[in-house]
């Protein structure tokens, strides 16, 4: 099925007897290829007696080669999947299988996508960028301190490099533009935070999604805000190349020197917001983060500090 959906990615018009030759089947066979594209990957396929079989919108397909071409100063191993459960999930099994780090594993589609609190991610097939890269920690807690929040800057700078201006961040793990989300990460983390640990860094970013019925929150893509096409191979590679400098910042100096860049591309500072913790919720002012990363709250003209993955941001009617 996938050798099918190679031969029509350039979006133009191949007849069935072409397509069933190059494939080594019968034009029926042919049919029920394209039924099945259709029905399990979602894609739209235009046909038209006499002229064959187009896709509606023609695909650039995610390829190591180009990902490792695109960010030659990045020596990390590629690994690509037409489909899967999800990449931090697939990370996760390779440093099981004992696989070294670094290591980055990228999707065309995820049949289980994570978002941070048990949510779900939706990932549509060849639109998006499915991103986890695998490091290995050593030296303690330090090179965990405010780790998700460089990753957000990283994320933020190769979204900007393509020509997406407006994208800001939003604590802990989000990316917005305007109120809607571009982008999201997803830290996962094994073994000892205090000695030697793997971490996963999965980054989700809408690309070139149009429609998406099953997000249940406020949503765009690169596409949406800059009105054209995005070459995933680029972004990857672009976003490899960002997230290595700013790791090798943060490694050597810690987070302390990217606090306040970071910061400064808070859309939220200064906003009056409420802090969701299960049942509970915190109503209070944005000061900023800690030297750790942690939200700084005003609340009722005392400032507190708040962490962990269970939070959840608002902004409250008033802000």
């Amino acid at each position: 099925m996938l050798t099918l959906l190679k031969l029509l990615k350039d979006g133009r018009f191949h007849s069935g007897q072409a397509l069933g030759e190059a494939l080594g089947i019968s034009r029926s066979a042919v049919w029920k290829q394209l039924q099945l594209l259709e029905a399990e990957l979602g894609l739209s396929i235009h046909k038209v007696r006499g002229r064959g079989y187009q896709l509606a919108t023609p695909l650039t397909l995610l390829d190591p080669v180009e990902v490792r071409a695109h960010s030659p100063a990045c020596d990390w191993p590629v690994h690509v999947f037409d489909s899967i459960d999800s990449t931090n999930a697939e990370a996760l099994r390779a440093i099981d299988r004992g696989q070294a780090a670094p290591f980055l594993v990228l999707a065309e589609r995820q049949t289980a996508g994570r978002g941070r609190r048990g949510r779900k991610w939706v990932s549509p097939f060849a639109e998006n960028i499915y991103y986890s890269l695998v490091l290995r920690i050593e030296g303690g807690m330090r090179q965990l301190e405010g780790l998700s929040l460089v990753v957000g800057l990283a994320v933020m700078h190769a979204l900007r490099e393509q020509g997406v201006a407006g994208v800001g961040l939003k604590w802990p793990n989000d990316l917005l533009v305007g109120q809607k989300k571009i982008a999201g990460i997803l830290l996962e983390l094994v073994g000892d935070p205090a000695d030697v640990c793997h971490v996963v860094l999965g980054v989700g970013i809408n690309v070139n999604m149009q429609m998406a019925d099953e997000v249940d929150q406020q949503w765009t893509s690169m596409r949406l805000e800059a009105g054209r096409m995005f070459d995933r191979n680029q972004l990857a590679a672009g976003l490899s190349v960002t997230l290595e400098s700013y790791l090798a910042r943060h490694r050597v100096s810690g987070f302390s020197t990217i606090h306040a860049e970071w910061e400064q591309n808070h859309l939220w500072q200064g906003r009056a917001v409420s802090l969701i913790a299960g049942v509970n919720q915190i109503d209070g002012v944005v000061m900023g983060i800690d030297s750790q990363g942690a939200l700084r709250l005003k609340v009722d003209g005392v400032e507190k500090v708040f962490s962990g993955g269970e939070l959840s941001l608002r902004l409250r009617n008033d802000s």
